[in-house]
């Protein structure tokens, strides 16, 4: 089967939060101190919906102050332009674009963050954001829906991403082959994306 497509996580993945100060966390803390008790499914409810941090906050019945809450924006500005893309991942899209492999992003993220990968990686062929579908992964739906975006089926399709539930098994799940990437140790399908890049290009005729 002739590889159309590879689809990449992205943070932990394409790119990656220098020091990263946790906003949402902030916010979740000031709603535990005034009282609110976290709910199973907050962090997929901010990771589903295209909200802003403020807007979250009211959606979660959070209550914080005007001054909280600008300073947790500032915050979270600062770290969306702060992340950088790894060079691997620079070096990997640019190799794979450059020999027609058409190139797309799955990741859950809050709405906000989208803006970093974006910013990073402007010229991919589709995007699939679990805050602007509604759905995470694995779901079987997103994967579906990014091999639609890029006009290719599951089993002509390839995915990596620093997640073995989400980026390796989901995938595989649907008929989409999967990767573990760790660049931390010898436990991964690929040590780093370049390799990656290359094992596509060497199986792809």
């Amino acid at each position: 089967m002739t590889i159309q497509a590879v689809i990449f996580d992205a943070f932990g993945t394409l790119i990656k939060i220098q020091d990263g100060s946790h906003p949402y966390r902030q916010l979740m803390k000031i709603g535990k101190a005034h009282g609110r008790r976290p709910r199973p499914d907050d962090a997929s409810f901010l990771m589903k919906s295209a909200i802003t941090l403020t807007q979250a906050a009211a959606h979660l019945g959070i209550t914080a102050s005007p001054e909280q809450l600008s300073t947790l924006e500032t915050v979270l500005a600062e770290e969306i332009a702060a992340v950088e893309a790894y060079p691997d991942g620079l070096e990997a899209v640019k190799l794979l674009q450059e020999q027609g492999i058409r190139i797309g992003v799955c990741s859950n993220l809050a709405f906000p963050y989208r803006q970093a990968v974006l910013r990073c990686y402007p010229m991919l062929d589709a995007y699939a954001f679990s805050c602007d579908l509604g759905v995470m992964k694995p779901e079987p739906t997103i994967y579906s829906w990014i091999c639609d975006q890029l006009g290719a089926s599951p089993t002509a399709s390839w995915m990596i991403g620093d997640s073995q539930r989400c980026d390796r098994d989901g995938p595989t799940a649907v008929g989409i082959r999967g990767f573990f990437v760790d660049r931390n140790s010898t436990n991964g399908d690929c040590p780093e994306l370049v390799t990656f890049a290359r094992k596509v290009l060497a199986t792809a005729p």
